[in-house]
């Protein structure tokens, strides 16, 4: 209980009666009164003195009860103090408008001196705090963001002055406003009531936490790097994304948005925090899980260049590309052949051992790559029902619409005739910086088809992002990811589930290429995916024990794929996801019978767009992945020599291929021509044969495992195997190597495949 002696109240009302009537009553009861007979006699009073709470008729001269509660809550020294209104029953409207200045309680007359005693206790024991007042949030127990930037700037303050520093971060989660705009707000309050017992549990003593604002959270890690904010800020990221929020019936997901920056001497609030925030914009892009952290990049802003800048820029773009290739034969041939001239010089020859494991490397090449081959002539199919009942399915196609509007309609199409017996969902996730026709058509299609939800996603320069930002919406238990020019065999989600529900995590179907025709590229690449999908892929997964997603027909398990999502900063995001995904313990199998036809690539600059970013990405995945397997418990021993396989020799072998030219080159000037040259060393001759046996083997399984509609053209086979022996097999190489190089020096470029 309250001791009356120890506060302060004042009475305001141009009734004498009723405001004698009310001071008498609290004297009565204690309290020390003042009295004011309208609003200007108050703001008189309240310039000299600080009553506790106030109490106010709102009906009176000069200064009504309403004005003086504004005059109240625009004062710093007044808006705190507590303000119960009485009116008489014809003044009841009036009430609206007085809370939302800020009134605290109301009474109306005539009342009951127990109830204005009640009132009074009441808002004295729990003083009202206006909400820029708060130091915590009463929904969250975190503290306010007012409260939350003070407490900021001090400790930036202190890190700046004593050189200690720390982290800023700022997490925020995206999809909150369709929490509020579907539940409302009790719907939101619940799932802030979960977010708190869930959300910071990795963070230190010290560590402050403020609410922002809808769906926003900030965090200030005194003394605190950026490696261990990095891991605390990936623990929250992981929490959050793998937990299911109950709205009643209901369950939803979060996908955590987290970016920080790192503060300390010359450091202030204001630039911390824009920092942080711009950090905030580039990662709520991605809804990656990987928390961001702000680079000076970021917050550049580049003048106009000069004409000649430009000029010069074009310029350098022209001659890139050649200077990289050459840099490459500089690197693989030039280097090795200046050692070989100096060891030589200083009487010491190394070209023999040298060739002996050039040609050991060669073999063993080719040697993997026929196993492989044998191995995928081993079919297998999945189970002719499944292990349990088909569950809701749900379908993602990820979509630049730009350059998929040709296409896309005839993809929505062909996934509306799928034949599951179960509900499907067809996300259609789409980025484009333009309002385009085809929208209007797509969203016509949607009205009509509930199967089918349209999803634009702003702001996207990835698949990834698309993927990730239409995780929130799926609702399968299982979903298929794939391009805007894919077209999935009608029972296609079928044969998936058949796998799936026999303990597969990942299955990755059989891409085929159904413009084969369109060109010369195109009959190419279409006989090449019946390598890729119908023999390499099956053949390395029996062989190495584990698969690989390759980024379209592939199916996930919905919340392996919610765990794991796809990063917008790595070229080959479905790559990096199947090597995180089996560091987990997650199971990938390749089924060459499971069908998606997509477009190929129908001329060599797009061709080469395609396949430098393809290699560029694999490089960024081997430098991510290959020790950190290699250490794993998750692999076996087989699995682990999958991997050097899979991340290293693939790797290297583009730089060994080239070793022999500088061997040769050296011979050729030691003994003086290249007649003074044995060819018919039988070690060379039979790796030479070997070798070359390769490629017709290679094109033979495919054409053995290989589907139906590639098989009837035995001409594309033909036109396959003999580019393949005479310059497509060195252009892979080459574009390997170059894709190295790109990476070593961080160029990287997002390069979208054009479709014909």
């Amino acid at each position: 209980m309250i001791d009356p002696g120890l506060y302060t109240i004042l009475v305001i009302d141009d009734d004498e009666i009723i405001r004698k009537l009310i001071s008498q009553c609290l004297i009565h009861e204690g309290y020390s009164v003042a009295e004011a007979k309208n609003g200007c006699y108050a703001l008189e009073y309240l310039q000299n003195s600080f009553p506790d709470l106030i109490i106010s008729d709102i009906m009176m001269p000069e200064l009504d009860g309403i004005s003086l509660l504004q005059h109240l809550r625009e004062s710093k020294t007044t808006e705190s103090i507590p303000v119960i209104l009485v009116t008489a029953q014809t003044d009841l409207d009036k009430l609206v408008s007085a809370f939302k200045i800020g009134a605290d309680d109301f009474i109306v007359k005539p009342f009951a001196v127990p109830e204005l005693l009640a009132r009074v206790q009441g808002k004295l024991e729990r003083p009202p705090i206006p909400k820029a007042l708060l130091t915590f949030d009463p929904r969250t127990g975190y503290l306010t963001e007012n409260q939350f930037n003070i407490e900021a700037d001090r400790e930036i303050k202190r890190g700046s002055r004593s050189g200690t520093g720390g982290c800023l971060a700022r997490i925020y989660f995206s999809g909150w406003r369709q929490i509020k705009d579907r539940f409302g707000t009790a719907g939101e309050a619940q799932v802030i009531q979960q977010l708190g017992s869930l959300l910071f549990q990795e963070l230190q003593p010290l560590d402050l936490v403020g609410k922002m604002g809808p769906g926003q959270y900030a965090l200030l890690m005194p003394e605190t790097g950026p490696e261990n904010t990095q891991r605390s800020l990936e623990e929250i990221s992981n929490l959050v994304a793998t937990h299911a929020f109950l709205i009643g019936q209901d369950s939803i997901r979060l996908t955590p948005v987290c970016a920080y920056t790192v503060f300390g001497r010359n450091s202030t609030f204001a630039l911390v925090q824009d920092q942080v925030e711009t950090a905030l914009s580039r990662a709520e892009n991605q809804l990656d899980l990987h928390p961001l952290r702000y680079s000076a990049e970021m917050g550049s802003v580049r003048s106009a260049r000069s004409t000649i800048e430009q000029r010069k820029k074009i310029f350098l773009q022209a001659i890139q590309l050649p200077v990289e290739i050459l840099a490459t034969y500089l690197v693989g041939y030039g280097i090795p052949f200046s050692f070989y001239l100096l060891l030589d010089r200083a009487g010491v020859d190394i070209t023999t051992v040298v060739y002996i494991l050039v040609v050991i490397a060669l073999v063993v090449t080719g040697l993997f790559i026929w196993i492989e081959g044998f191995l995928s002539l081993k079919k297998k199919d999945p189970p002719q029902t499944p292990g349990s009942p088909y569950p809701p399915a749900s379908a993602i196609i990820a979509a630049y619409l730009p350059n998929e509007a040709a296409t896309i309609l005839d993809t929505v199409e062909a996934f509306l005739k799928i034949d599951y017996p179960n509900q499907l969902q067809i996300l259609l996730a789409y980025n484009s910086p333009t309002i385009l026709p085809i929208e209007k058509i797509l969203q016509e299609i949607a009205d009509q088809n509930p199967r089918l939800t349209l999803l634009r996603v702003n702001n996207s320069t990835s698949k990834a992002q698309n993927v990730n930002a239409a995780l929130e919406k799926v609702t399968g238990e299982f979903v298929g990811i794939f391009d805007a020019d894919h077209q999935p065999a009608p029972d296609s989600f079928r044969r998936a589930w058949r796998w799936l529900s026999t303990g597969i995590d990942i299955i990755q179907g059989h891409c085929l290429v159904r413009n084969g025709s369109a060109s010369y590229i195109s009959r190419m690449v279409a006989v090449e995916f019946e390598v890729i999908y119908g023999s390499s892929h099956p053949g390395r997964t029996r062989w190495h024990q584990f698969g690989i997603f390759g980024g379209s027909n592939g199916y996930w398990k919905t919340e392996l794929l919610r765990e794991t999502r796809m990063h917008g900063f790595m070229l080959t995001e479905d790559i990096d996801s199947s090597l995180r995904a089996l560091e987990k313990g997650a199971t990938i199998l390749s089924d060459p019978g499971l069908y998606s036809r997509e477009l190929a690539p129908v001329n060599l600059p797009a061709l080469w767009r395609q396949r430098m970013r393809w290699a560029q990405g694999w490089f960024q995945v081997s430098l991510k992945h290959f020790w950190k397997g290699l250490a794993s418990n998750k692999f076996s021993l087989r699995q682990k020599l999958g991997l050097f396989w899979l991340l290293g020799w693939r790797e290297i072998y583009p730089w060994i291929s080239l070793q022999i030219l500088p061997l040769i080159t050296f011979w050729v000037i030691k003994y003086h021509g290249l007649d003074r040259l044995d060819w018919l060393i039988p070690i060379f001759v039979l790796a030479t044969l070997f070798t070359l046996t390769v490629g017709p083997g290679q094109t033979l399984f495919a054409y053995w495992v290989g589907s139906e509609e590639i098989r009837k053209h035995k001409g594309w086979y033909w036109l396959y195997l003999l580019n393949s022996s005479l310059f497509y097999t060195e252009l892979k190489n080459i574009i390997a190597r170059v894709a190295q190089v790109k990476q070593i020096f961080k160029e990287k470029q997002w390069n979208i495949t054009p479709r014909g």
